[in-house]
């Protein structure tokens, strides 16, 4: 894990390295400053001796300059390499879920994928900070500390040994109790990130429902469970606290009444004393940075693991060595296909679906909840890889192509329409980055968007707000139809796009189809049989298994649930129109 996390240090490396260059170059000066200090007590101020008092004084004025200027040093270049390395963590993580086909998103809620693009790589940054500045000066510091005080007196010292021993046993107590606390703390936050985003996209069907009351005690629930995991790592972790106190004032005691014997019996100075107590400082702040330190690495440590997660998360869908670069037409054929999303061939969505789809044609899709009508279509464009059997999309195996080539020639309308923050053009652009205002204008034509679009007062370059919130239902699936107009491919699938338009416009969005784009296979899942009664056959689904597939005259003879919802649309449309 250290090693695939530190490999994203990346062009950082050289910043990483003088930080800890002037940090030891700090830790030295500041651990020289006391033993001149003790020198000025003894040799200048003990005997009189001013000129031994500026001339040392000089010198300690000098290092300590010395040791102000590495240590701006070392804030500077350490903030940049942690800066740096945070930054390539994160576009290494947000690239990578880029790659991950629907079966790698399913894995991961949105929720934690933000948390570990956030709050993770935060804690990961603070700590590779701390890491390459504190814990370089804190053991420096220890180290040269104790150099100086068994320098000054070897008995004495021997005080601080016994300290160190100490919290060093402590400290290890700490770290393997905390851990786990921390990897359920991410956890928790996960769902609380699960709430906030749920309440904040779905705020106007809280609000119609009344719903306020039910998601604030959500977010409580998830904030209380938070919160009692972070007080249960943090009983923990305060134990440090009170244990560096105790032996700090011990080593001050200890020192304090051995030095003073120490004094009275000649076999010490005034200054040499006074110099051990501020290495007694040092010292112990020392210990107490590495104990934070760790406390910090603790919390990285469970924010890495899910880095890495992410990071070693290999998409299940690539590309053949040779990949084929050209899709020749819409034809579409499925032989002998099985899917599942969980690999399980005891448990398949879809089940021996064999299909013969010509290029050009126009197929519908009818089936009730849960029968596969979706999956069936996502396996076109290859977003899940079949689980058995295979797919040809222009008489060659959907696997054999690249992938990015397929899905430029397979264009999509999910159930769920996603428009994004910008202009209509901005967002119709999606299917084609370099489409000229006519071809755009010519797409919403056909996807019968122009007609709204002209009454806005900025008309085309109309701002659409997140989400599409203010557009309706209907106006943002013709813009989602218009956008997989403008990417011109060889198959349109469009899942369910048209249940919030009229039936009117659904008709002429269908009528435009066949005179605009002819050649184009136009796949039309719907709920509605006037959506797809006039496409060249229609499959019905049942339980991820075909149960018809013919023309609308056909399937009206031969298969019952055609039969059923046929009669049942066909009589509701004549019970409402006998109402009005």
């Amino acid at each position: 894990m250290i090693r695939k996390i530190s490999s994203y240090i990346g062009e950082f490396k050289r910043d990483s390295i003088i930080t800890p260059i002037f940090v030891a170059l700090e830790a030295i000066m500041e651990t020289i400053i006391p033993l001149l200090m003790a020198w000025i007590i003894d040799n200048g101020v003990g005997k009189g001796n001013i000129k031994y008092v500026c001339i040392v004084g000089t010198i300690m004025l000098m290092v300590s300059f010395v040791s102000l200027t590495c240590g701006a040093l070392s804030g500077k270049y350490a903030a940049k390499a942690s800066t740096g390395f945070a930054r390539n963590l994160r576009r290494a993580m947000y690239y990578n879920i880029q790659n991950f086909s629907f079966s790698n998103i399913d894995k991961y809620s949105t929720a934690g994928l933000i948390t570990r693009l956030t709050t993770d790589i935060t804690n990961v940054q603070n700590a590779f900070q701390m890491i390459i500045r504190m814990l370089v000066r804190a053991p420096f510091m220890l180290i040269f500390a104790m150099a100086m005080s068994f320098y000054i007196n070897a008995k004495l010292a021997l005080v601080f040994l016994g300290a160190i021993i100490f919290l060093g046993i402590i400290l290890y107590i700490i770290m393997t109790r905390v851990h786990p606390y921390f990897m359920e703390v991410f956890k928790k936050y996960d769902d609380l990130n699960a709430s906030v985003q749920e309440n904040l996209t779905a705020i106007r069907t809280v609000k119609a429902y009344v719903r306020e009351e039910h998601e604030k005690s959500k977010f409580y629930k998830a904030s209380e469970t938070l919160y009692k995991y972070f007080i249960r790592a943090e009983k923990l972790i305060i134990i440090n606290a009170p244990a560096m106190q105790f032996a700090v004032y011990t080593c001050i005691l200890l020192l304090s009444w051995l030095g003073a014997k120490m004094i009275v019996s000649k076999s010490m100075t005034t200054g040499e004393l006074m110099s051990l107590f501020t290495y007694t400082v040092n010292i112990l702040m020392s210990l107490m940075i590495i104990s934070m330190v760790f406390v910090m690495v603790i919390m990285a440590k469970s924010s890495a693991e899910r880095i890495v997660e992410v990071l070693d998360e290999k998409s299940d869908l690539t590309d053949p060595e040779n990949p084929i670069c050209e899709v020749k037409d819409g034809s579409i054929s499925f032989n002998k296909v099985g899917f599942s999303y969980n690999k399980n061939m005891d448990n398949l969505v879809l089940k021996n679906v064999n299909l013969k789809i010509n290029s050009g044609e126009t197929i519908g899709i009818i089936g009730g909840t849960g029968s596969g009508k979706s999956t069936l279509v996502q396996l076109i464009p290859r977003l899940y890889d079949t689980t058995c059997g295979t797919i040809e999309v222009g008489g060659v195996d959907v696997r054999k192509y690249d992938i990015e080539t397929l899905r430029d020639e397979v264009s999509m309308v999910l159930q769920k329409n996603v428009l994004f923050s910008g202009t209509i053009k901005q967002n119709l652009r999606w299917g084609s980055k370099n489409a000229s205002d006519e071809e755009i204008v010519a797409v919403c034509r056909e996807a019968q968007a122009d007609e709204f679009i002209e009454k806005f007062p900025d008309k085309y370059d109309t701002f659409i707000e997140e989400g599409g919130s203010n557009v309706s239902g209907g106006q943002k699936q013709r813009l989602c139809i218009a956008r997989a107009l403008l990417k011109k491919p060889k198959i349109l699938i469009l899942d369910d796009s048209t249940s919030a338009v009229d039936t009117k416009t659904d008709a002429l969005i269908r009528k435009a189809f066949g005179e605009e784009i002819p050649d184009t296979t136009k796949i039309i899942i719907a709920q509605r049989i006037s959506s797809v009664q006039d496409a060249d056959r229609i499959i019905v689904l049942n339980d991820g298994k075909i149960d018809g597939f013919g023309t609308h005259e056909e399937l009206l003879k031969t298969n019952e649930i055609y039969h059923e919802v046929y009669e049942s649309q066909v009589k509701g449309d004549d019970d409402d129109n006998g109402s009005k």
